[in-house]
């Protein structure tokens, strides 16, 4: 029987999700002592790698609805492509990331199930 969600993607998605935030939250750490001396280079860096993660979390949710997985997977396959330039949530955020997305992207929904007519009484 196929799942009415693609779990696989999902999960993937979710610990590249979790992986890309706390390599954000990192960088935001450094970026906390970038901006004393470039203050605007230090808020980018905040921004950038807490967003990348919390959007990647956001896609892999929106996996869950069989209707929005497409959409959710498109922005978990963007964003963690992104996630690369700010160290892509240790790499491993980053391929699991792809993973996720491409199969997200793959993932066919079940066809409906049709009963059977009642039979003539």
């Amino acid at each position: 029987m196929s799942e009415s969600y693609p779990s696989t993607a999902f999960v993937l998605s979710l610990i590249a999700g979790i992986f890309i935030l706390l390599n954000g939250l990192l960088i935001s750490a450094i970026g906390a002592s970038v901006a004393a001396i470039l203050p605007i280079a230090g808020v980018a860096l905040v921004a950038i790698g807490i967003v990348f993660g919390i959007l990647v979390l956001l896609g892999a949710l929106m996996m869950r609805d069989p209707n929005k997985v497409k959409s959710g997977a498109t922005i978990v396959l963007v964003f963690s492509i992104l996630s690369i330039f700010i160290g892509g949530g240790f790499f491993i955020g980053f391929i699991l990331g792809i993973i996720g997305g491409a199969l997200g992207l793959s993932w066919k929904p079940p066809p409906p199930t049709v009963l059977p007519p009642p039979p003539p009484t």
